[in-house]
């Protein structure tokens, strides 16, 4: 499940059952969208929802570059089965996984989509929202080669912890560095997790500078109010991707004179940086792609 980069800026949570919300998501500017049939969905709208996002992912072509996820719910409820089922052969592009808290809970679910035709293109998310979750976070990562993304849960980790929801976000940061670790060890994406008061607009763009800062690829969103500050801060800037430009070409006119390092802007440049770059211009493009698309 590894391999090209593609932009996970803002990846907003959608209801299940809500047709007009998936209708409207059409026009949104936004990367990936997660059709929830989990927390977002009243219980008694369940089995409603999973036929309509069946059905919305049917349409899957209007939705164009946008990346298509459906959480489900966990296997120890009396939908998790049947969500699984549903969604194996439905044209997700992933099915994210609630509450996971083992590399076993990741297999099981694989072992479902797979008895039920799941393509070999259907990835895994995992969200990570427990205690232990967490502190498997590496065993979780490298469950299953279809596991390409982690996702942080952090409204359901706080009420686990007894934390509070700060400013700083000081209580949530040693769980946000043990998934990064877990995650880019084994070559997965990894996203942050929501920020719940909508009038905050200022505390939601500084926990994007901060989850960015961290090393996270994006961040999951309630509400598409959000999305242009999401894709805003997680996005190489202008001077970003000049820079970049300068490393790559000072680079290969190091190597034609047979040198091993460069220097750009003052500051020495070695292969590391010269990976960064890489990276850097492959994420604008991948967003010109998106955004062109």
């Amino acid at each position: 499940m590894k391999g090209r980069i593609r932009p996970r800026r803002s990846v907003l949570y959608m209801p299940g059952s809500n047709t007009r919300a998936q209708e409207k998501a059409k026009t949104l500017p936004v990367d990936g969208i997660i059709l929830d049939l989990e927390d977002a969905t009243a219980p008694d709208a369940k089995p409603e929802a999973r036929a309509l996002v069946r059905r919305t992912l049917e349409n899957r072509e209007a939705y164009g570059r946008r990346e298509l996820i459906v959480r489900v719910n966990g296997l120890d409820t009396p939908w998790g089965y049947e969500d699984l089922v549903a969604m194996a052969t439905a044209g997700a592009d992933a099915v994210l996984l609630p509450k996971v808290d083992s590399a076993d809970a990741v297999r099981r679910a694989v072992a479902i989509l797979e008895a039920h035709g799941a393509p070999d293109d259907l990835a895994i998310w995992c969200m990570m929202e427990t205690a232990r979750g967490v502190l498997r976070a590496e065993e979780i990562a490298d469950s299953h080669p279809r596991v390409a993304c982690l996702v942080m849960g952090t409204s359901d980790l706080a009420r686990e912890l007894h934390a509070e929801h700060t400013p700083m976000r000081l209580p949530m940061l040693t769980a946000l560095g043990l998934c990064l670790l877990a995650a880019r060890a084994a070559g997965l994406a990894i996203l942050d997790g929501v920020h719940l008061d909508l009038q905050d607009t200022e505390g939601f763009e500084a926990a994007c500078r901060q989850g960015r800062e961290l090393g996270f690829d994006g961040k999951t969103l309630i509400h598409p109010r959000q999305i242009e500050a999401a894709n805003r801060i997680f996005a190489p800037g202008e001077e970003e991707v000049a820079r970049a430009r300068r490393i790559l070409e000072a680079w290969r006119e190091a190597r034609a004179r047979g040198a091993g390092v460069a220097v750009v802007d003052g500051r020495l440049v070695e292969n590391l940086h010269v990976v960064m770059a890489e990276r850097t211009l492959a994420l604008h493009e991948a967003i010109r792609e998106m955004e062109a698309g």
